[in-house]
Parts: C-alpha cells; structure tokens; sequence
C-alpha cells in the first residue's frame, strides 16, 4: 500500500473497525440461528398456523428479528471486504478515487459496528417487543402543540429510516396548530429496546412563529413508551376481580355508530390504579382488547422501571433512572444546538435532528441503560 494514499489515522482507525467486526462476528452462532429460523419458518406452512393469529404473528416477529440480525450479520462481513478489496487495489496502485471510496466504506463499517453492537445491550425482558408510542403537548397552548407535531414528524421520520411499520391508534388535534396528542404502535424488531430511553420531557427553545414580535418561547412535550405485548402474552397476567371496567359513548373512528353505543372502554386495574382508556375502534369488543394490551403495556414499563432502579443501586448511580425527567434540549434560537441531558450526546445540526437521525442519541442513551 502507498503509505501517502492513507493517513495513518486512518490507517488505525481501520484497523480498530476490523478488530471489532471480527469480535461481533465471532460472537454470534449464525448457524444456531439459522436452525432457529427454519424451525420458525417450518412452523409458518403448517395449515393451521394462522387459526391462531397472535400466535402467528408472534412467530412473524420472531422470524423478522432474526433476519435482521442475520442481514446485519452478512452486511457486516461484506463491508468488512469490501474495504479488504480496496486495499488490495491501493496496494497495486495509487488511486484517488479509491482513497475516497475507502473513507466512505469505512464510515458505513464504524455506523454498522455501532448497530450491532447496540443490540448486545438490548437484553431487558421487553426490549425486542413492539413499542406503545405517544406524545402529548405539555402546557403552553399552541407552541406547545406545534412542539409535540414537531416530534412526532422527527419520530416518524426516524422510524421510516429504520424500515419499521406505524399503525396509527389515536391523534387529536390542536385548534389553531399542531397536535395535542398522539399514539402509534411501532412493528419492529427491538422497537422497544431502541426507544425506551426516548421516553420522558423534550424541551424546545426558540423565536415564536406565533407571536408578532417573535419573542423567544420555551415549549415542553413529553414523550411516552411502553413495551407492547402480544394479546397471548403470559407475562403479564391479571384476575378478573383487579379489573373494573366502564363504556361510554363518544365520537371516534366509527362515524355515528359510536354515538349510538357504548363503544369507548376504560378500564381501571384496581391493585395499582392505571387506567386505560381504549375509543378508536368501531366496536366495543375490539377496544376492551386493546384496553386490555395497553394495560399489559403499563404493567410491563412499570416492571422494567423496577428492574433498572435495581441495577441502578448496584451499580452506585446517583441519578434517578425515572424516564419522566427532561431528557434533551433542543435550542433553535439564538444559537443552534441540541443537547442529550444524560449522556451529554449533543449537535449543532438541528435540522438532521429534527428530520429523524436520532442514530447517535439513541445509541448513547441504549448504552448507558
């Protein structure tokens, strides 16, 4: 290799990508996982495989996270030659293309190291389910709903880069702009261990574009996620006499039917007093289900709180691990800066935040969890 054709920062910084690469690679058994993927796939041609539908699709998640972490497996192993390629052709000649080419594949191998070693960290009980996802406007009228409809384009932008499905389960809208409030369910695999840490304040600062002398507003949102469980999900269990449940009517996705029945569900789980309450659907039925799944969904953040303050203690952390504290600034006026207040993570490039890439905030704070 010419030694002027790549620096020696360079040079190390390659061979520090390669070192981990290899230690991911090894670390994994691909052909356990692959035997665990045919069992799976076998599974799916049985006639009687969709007479159970949560069953199914419990089987469909599994399969798809483990091809995703198959795919991310292979992508890793091609990138890792790819650059061995390249190179092998700097080695023959100089070439400045290629130097250029080198730099490029050797940031997408870093980014791809950084993704499969994340998922090493997501081994919480909840972290490869599906996520509950809401935002609300905090307090500050229409600013503060134009802030929540600001994240929730940032959020869904950040999951159509990861390839996830949204389903839309509520949204209600603000008088003048913006949202007040907003729920998906995100498909996925490893939704939940991506976004738990996502949970809790997002603080915008900025000049107002709705006061005439753009004088600058501090808004609030804050950003809910919950870990959602299949319907034939055992983890979470309740006796019929904690529940108590309650129907109403009210206007909803249902037109006027909903007006004529009782078809809005809000349960209360009696030992800890959460209440859920469940209207998009056009039928009683199909709500209490859901009121049912959001209640597990509860129960579950509640059990993996638990679970963290207790590795908190352990470890000695003095800062409560409660997801409901401001977790980062975003400040657009009279500088440009978005700040992680946990892990210090922070970027003056606003505009890439606010258009989804998350990458660096959510890998940081999965770390530190």
């Amino acid at each position: 290799m010419h030694p002027d054709m790549i620096s020696k920062l360079l040079s190390d910084q390659w061979a520090e990508a390669q070192a981990k690469a290899n230690d991911l690679l090894a670390a994994v058994d691909e052909e356990s996982k692959k035997d665990e993927l045919t069992t799976l796939q076998q599974q799916t041609m049985e006639p009687s495989f969709w007479n159970d539908v949560d069953k199914a699709r419990s089987v469909s998640q599994d399969i798809s996270q483990i091809e995703d972490q198959l795919e991310r497996l292979n992508d890793l192993r091609g990138h890792v030659q790819n650059i061995q390629a390249i190179l092998e052709l700097l080695a023959l000649e100089e070439d400045a293309t290629l130097e250029v080419e080198f730099e490029r594949e050797l940031k997408k191998l870093e980014k791809l190291n950084q993704k499969v070693e994340l998922s090493t960290y997501l081994s919480g009980p909840y972290d490869s389910k599906d996520v509950h996802f809401s935002i609300h406007a905090g307090q500050g009228g229409t600013e503060a709903m134009d802030w929540a409809s600001m994240l929730q384009r940032m959020y869904t932008r950040y999951f159509e880069r990861q390839g996830w499905k949204v389903e839309l389960l509520d949204e209600s809208r603000g008088e003048e702009a913006g949202i007040k409030s907003v729920d998906y369910i995100v498909h996925g695999a490893y939704a939940y261990g991506y976004l738990k840490g996502e949970a809790g304040a997002h603080r915008l600062v900025r000049q107002s574009p709705f006061n005439a002398d753009a004088l600058r507003q501090t808004s609030f949102a804050k950003v809910e996620v919950l870990p959602w469980l299949p319907e034939d999900d055992t983890t979470i269990e309740f006796k019929p006499e904690e529940l108590d449940w309650a129907f109403s009517r009210g206007g909803g996705h249902g037109g006027q039917n909903v007006n004529k029945v009782e078809t809005v569900v809000r349960l209360t789980h009696i030992p800890t007093g959460i209440i859920v309450e469940s209207r998009q659907e056009r039928y009683q039925a199909q709500n209490k289900k859901i009121a049912l799944q959001m209640l597990k969904a509860q129960l579950a953040q509640r059990r993996e709180q638990e679970r963290l303050d207790e590795i908190a203690q352990v470890k000695g952390v003095n800062k409560h691990a409660s997801w409901g504290n401001q977790i980062r600034n975003y400040v657009l006026h009279p500088y440009h800066l978005v700040k992680d207040t946990r892990t210090d993570v922070e970027t003056a490039n606003t505009i890439a935040v606010l258009d989804g890439d998350l990458d660096e905030f959510i890998f940081a704070q999965v770390a530190l969890l």
